[in-house]
């Protein structure tokens, strides 16, 4: 077996624009390209470029396909509407969290799931398993699409001057068929920066004449091409779940107070159902540790698995910590026990190498745009 990361389409191009390259998920992916704090501060100003043609798109069509998605999954798919998308999740017979999703309704009887780098082949394994006795059929896609985001305030914009597509009317988690420099294209107005934008969906092949469109569109305008390291600071910013850290085979939607994308309201069994059920029992009679934000007081770091203190007591777990560039401190996302969870509890602290260094809690998500 060849261990060798996977390329995008887009690959030879970020090597020409001096990218540093690191593999993500089994992918060789850019991780900057100059600076990650100008990345990441021209999407929350102006706009930004990704490559995201590592996720992985699964694709499920026939009669029943709607059936079998709302039984795979925890969401009410069938509620979904034809150029709609709906954020979900994929959890085991125990309710622990498989992965999260956006699934893209793309015609009657056609929908695409995508899911984590990560996950994808898990994701994929699991709904073919679940597809058995329903008429749909479950395709692998991967290959099948280049994706690209572009992301930030300008980005409507920009996109608007190479698209022949409704820009206006394309509402949040909604996606339509258009074409961008000339060649077909699912876009859709999702992301992961909290800022506005469009995911673009195109075969491989397009991949290269639509980056150096969009880039030319932009140039005026400031936009930049951006790596996953921007990408990893503005969705902690904006308080955005990522799998491995805040999502877990360890933890339910409830846990992760995500329990509002569980819809026990909807017709027939689905995997999960059970376990979750008791799961949404005890957040209700004992809160499980709280998802909360964290700011610095001082300079330090937090990084996944340090602990969190107070009264010389472990209370929590960071999850995910950084370097914000808009707030100009450190922050993190962390679980810590209901009694510690409220903005503005005292005393409590990170432990950074032997240091119990002060932080605040704060409620999610650090950053909102404004609308």
């Amino acid at each position: 077996m060849s261990t060798a990361p996977r390329l995008t389409a887009l690959d030879a191009l970020h090597r020409s624009l001096g990218a540093t390259m690191t593999d993500f998920a089994g992918w060789d992916m850019p991780l900057r390209y100059a600076s990650e704090r100008d990345e990441h501060n021209a999407v929350r100003t102006r706009a930004g470029l990704f490559d995201l043609s590592h996720m992985g798109e699964i694709t499920v069509t026939g009669p029943q396909a709607v059936d079998l998605l709302d039984y795979a999954l925890v969401g009410n798919i069938s509620t979904v509407g034809n150029g709609r998308a709906r954020y979900t999740m994929i959890c085991q017979e125990d309710g622990g969290i498989l992965d999260d999703l956006i699934v893209y309704r793309l015609g009657e009887t056609e929908y695409m799931v995508v899911a984590n780098a990560s996950n994808a082949q898990i994701v994929l394994d699991a709904l073919v398993a679940r597809s058995e006795g329903f008429d749909a059929e479950v395709r692998d896609d991967r290959d099948a699409y280049a994706l690209i985001a572009v992301q930030g305030p300008e980005s409507p914009g920009i996109l608007k001057s190479v698209t022949d597509a409704d820009l206006d009317g394309l509402k949040y988690y909604a996606g339509l068929p258009g074409t961008v420099a000339g060649v077909p294209a699912l876009i859709a107005r999702t992301g992961y920066t909290g800022e506005d934008g469009f995911e673009l969906f195109l075969k491989p092949e397009h991949a290269e004449g639509v980056w150096k469109a969009l880039t030319e569109a932009g140039a005026g305008v400031g936009l930049i091409p951006c790596g996953l390291s921007c990408r990893d600071t503005l969705r902690l910013e904006a308080g955005m779940p990522l799998y491995g850290h805040e999502l877990t085979t360890a933890l339910t939607p409830f846990d992760a107070g995500l329990g509002r994308v569980v819809k026990f309201e909807k017709p027939g069994d689905f995997v999960g159902r059970e376990a979750l059920e008791a799961a949404a029992g005890r957040a209700e009679t004992a809160p499980p540790r709280k998802l909360v934000g964290l700011v610095a007081e001082g300079r330090r770091v937090p990084r996944a698995g340090f602990q969190v203190v107070a009264g010389g007591e472990v209370v929590g777990e960071i999850t995910s910590g950084a370097p914000s560039p808009t707030l100009g401190k450190p922050i993190a996302m962390a679980y810590v026990d209901a009694a510690h969870a409220a903005p503005g509890t005292a005393g409590v602290g990170v432990d950074i190498r032997g240091t119990h260094e002060p932080y605040e809690v704060v409620a999610l998500p650090f950053y909102k745009r404004q609308k």
